[in-house]
């Protein structure tokens, strides 16, 4: 259910503020330190951004679709780190325990994630397995009442700091997804820890990390769903996660676009603001008729989720009949990651020399945006799942 408009406005230019006023400015210490200030985080909580996806009952904001992705939108104009301090809580760490929970392990644990007081995370990538990940080997065999959980997870965001992990792991002796389940796993369980924080190109205070499962215990009523629909509950969380990630994109590229803009207007060279050159304007016109087109692709296939959720929602419709927006949020992620690589590229460019240099920033954007076409799904994949679902689909 979407916030009445003049709330909803009213957060939007809050969010805009906080990003401008407390996150640009601390934009380098966050880098240096690779972590965000815990004082920022507690803003956030106050500002109730851990629970934008997370619905009113539970004591979360209970955004649309669409409404979450012009948010996402505003956060992308500041480095990643600051929105991936709850960019698990808001989609990948706990839209599984969304979709598939039960209304008991909904009020154990949806209240508190909405307000920060635990953070979650997704533990589905592993060592030898990445796009492939319908093939995980983590392993839960059954146990009386619990499962014994066995396997190490690879490139976990937030798993230095999560309490809560969903955790994709192998029930059955059946190949592929199908053997697949999910579990809601307690850090505070024996037998969980967790590896060093992994040194990486760009989004520095966006931390990742390994997880180690070393003959934990996991109570069977953690299980989310039944046995071997986990790989289906994680394609679910991934769909809504790709979009979240592409309106991100769109953010920063619109702050890209902005900081070319302006430094090319006060830029000279040859007598003139290199703003004046022809071949500059094509640049900054190449940028911003990509990133509207991308803004339009998110918002769009935002709005059609948001509809599909609605039918889904009433008891004489089933989502079996074969409608989806699988398509459309991998098309999203794909061209919107890809558009902010463009972009960013354009924008080292338009600063020449100054681009290449620390103080002004665009390196470390340059650097950031690299992922996007990685995580959550590389742009081959997005590929492979938009012709799949097009030769579904009929074209």
């Amino acid at each position: 259910m979407a916030l009445e408009p003049e709330l909803f406005d009213a957060l939007l230019h809050t969010v805009r503020r906080f990003v401008s006023e407390r996150l640009r400015p601390l934009e380098a210490e966050v880098e240096a330190a690779d972590a965000v200030p815990e004082s920022i985080v507690e803003e956030m909580k106050a500002l109730g951004l851990f629970g934008l996806s997370i619905s009113e009952e539970y004591g979360g904001l209970g955004l649309t679709m669409a409404e979450e992705c012009r948010v996402a939108m505003e956060m992308g104009r500041t480095t990643p780190a600051f929105r991936s301090a709850f960019g698990t809580n808001v989609g990948i760490g706990s839209q599984g325990l969304v979709i598939a929970g039960t209304p008991e392990q909904k009020a154990a644990w949806l209240p508190r994630i909405a307000r920060g007081e635990i953070i979650t995370s997704f533990a589905l990538t592993e060592p030898d397995v990445g796009s492939d990940s319908a093939s995980v080997k983590t392993r839960a065999d059954r146990n009386g009442d619990a499962y014994r959980l066995r396997g190490t997870k690879r490139y976990i965001t937030n798993a230095d700091k999560a309490q809560l992990f969903t955790v994709m792991a192998r029930t059955g002796s059946e190949a592929g997804g199908r053997g697949v389940s999910a579990f809601l796993v307690p850090r505070d369980l024996p037998g969980v820890s967790i590896g060093e924080p992994e040194k990486k190109m760009g989004q520095k205070g966006a931390r990742v990390a390994d997880v180690i499962f070393d003959d934990v215990l996991v109570p069977a009523e953690n299980r989310l769903g039944a046995e071997g629909e986990g790989f289906h509950i994680a394609m679910q969380v991934l769909d809504r996660g790709r979009l979240h990630i592409a309106a991100v994109c769109v953010g920063v590229a619109e702050r890209l676009i902005a900081d070319c803009v302006a430094y090319a207007s006060q830029r000279r060279q040859f007598g003139k603001a290199i703003a004046e050159h022809q071949l500059i304007q094509a640049m900054l016109a190449d940028s911003k008729t990509e990133s509207l087109a991308a803004r339009a692709l998110v918002l769009e296939t935002a709005a059609a989720k948001d509809a599909l959720d609605q039918r889904t929602a009433r008891e004489a419709y089933r989502p079996a009949h074969g409608a989806s927006t699988t398509m459309e949020a991998a098309a999203a992620k794909y061209f919107a990651s890809e558009m902010v690589g463009r972009v960013a590229d354009r924008a080292v460019q338009i600063f020449g020399g100054a681009g290449y240099i620390a103080d002004y920033g665009i390196e470390r954007l340059y650097r950031d945006v690299r992922l996007f076409r990685i995580y959550e799904g590389t742009s081959q994949i997005q590929q492979l799942i938009i012709a799949r679902e097009m030769l579904k689909r009929g074209g």
